[in-house]
């Protein structure tokens, strides 16, 4: 069945991306396991996921504000950043970094906030934030936290960014993703 259109809600041109890996893990460990597949649910995130559900599951957020709306239902990832990463010395694969999707064609950190992202046949998802590095990151490849702070001209962080699910739907390695930008004015992503 061909992919739906959506129109864009402005005249900016977006690339066309695709997913390159998909990852969960039920229990709250830094890095996730590789799947064939995820599932998404509106308002909740990725089915048997840590951080699944309506509320904030980020252990540490949980911890000050238990009753928060969960904006971390879904972190992506560019999977050029594990290449970066390689020239760098280190050697990051897809989920290693806690990601649940791994994306090509996309440069992920610059789009703005609000930012829908659809996902193969149905899932869309609504762009957050940024991911913020913690102290795991270093606890996983000393140094990395450091690699992974973004640059002057450029977003504070590069890790990756956080989203809502909008629409459910199956996710997999393959899929297309179709970004469609906001109304102006553009937002940067925050740190979350």
């Amino acid at each position: 069945m061909p992919e739906p259109e959506f129109p864009i809600r402005d005249q900016d041109s977006v690339p066309n991306g695709a997913v390159v890996a998909v990852s969960i893990d039920g229990r709250h460990r830094f890095s996730k396991i590789s799947r064939l597949s995820i599932t998404l649910t509106r308002g909740h995130g990725i089915k048997g996921d840590a951080h699944y559900g309506p509320l904030v599951r980020h252990r540490y957020l949980a911890r000050s504000n238990p009753k928060a709306p969960n904006l971390r239902q879904v972190h992506l990832i560019p999977s050029e950043l594990f290449d970066a990463l390689r020239t760098s010395g280190f050697k990051v694969r897809p989920g290693d970094l806690g990601e649940n999707i791994a994306t090509v064609g996309l440069d992920l950190e610059c789009l703005p906030l609000g930012t829908l992202l659809r996902l193969g046949a149905s899932a869309t998802l609504e762009l957050t934030g940024l991911r913020t590095p913690c102290v795991l990151i270093d606890r996983f490849k000393s140094g990395l936290k450091n690699r992974l702070q973004g640059r002057p001209a450029g977003p504070r962080f590069k890790a990756g960014v956080m989203a809502i699910v909008t629409q459910g739907g199956e996710v997999s390695p393959g899929n297309r993703i179709r970004a469609v930008l906001p109304a102006r004015p553009h937002l940067d992503l925050p740190p979350l």
